[in-house]
């Protein structure tokens, strides 16, 4: 899906790593929620409350996830799921633009 529609979109931004990691965060009329977000090439760990799914729109990234010893590469148009209450790094390559939905 290319746009969402009859969301309400939340104007204060998520802000992580001084800057280096932004989103926004998308409400939808059934109570799900999605951020949309820029990363910049850097080395980042995350933790999640919620299971997530990470959809990569744009940029290189690889992600190393939870009970896992090898990085994987993730190319654009490509997603990958983290459990919830979890850790995961991930390396952008290339500034990355990515959607996650939260299960």
């Amino acid at each position: 899906m290319s746009q969402f529609d009859n969301v309400t979109v939340v104007k204060k931004a998520n802000i992580y790593f001084d800057g280096k990691v932004t989103s926004r965060t998308v409400l939808f009329a059934d109570g799900t929620k999605k951020t949309l977000g820029i990363m910049m090439p850097g080395d980042y760990e995350f933790g999640t409350d919620a299971a997530e799914i990470m959809e990569m729109m744009a940029g290189e990234v690889e992600v190393l996830l939870p009970g896992e010893t090898e990085w994987k590469a993730i190319p654009a148009g490509q997603s990958f799921e983290v459990p919830a209450n979890s850790k995961f790094g991930i390396k952008v390559k290339t500034v990355a633009d990515y959607c996650c939905s939260y299960l």
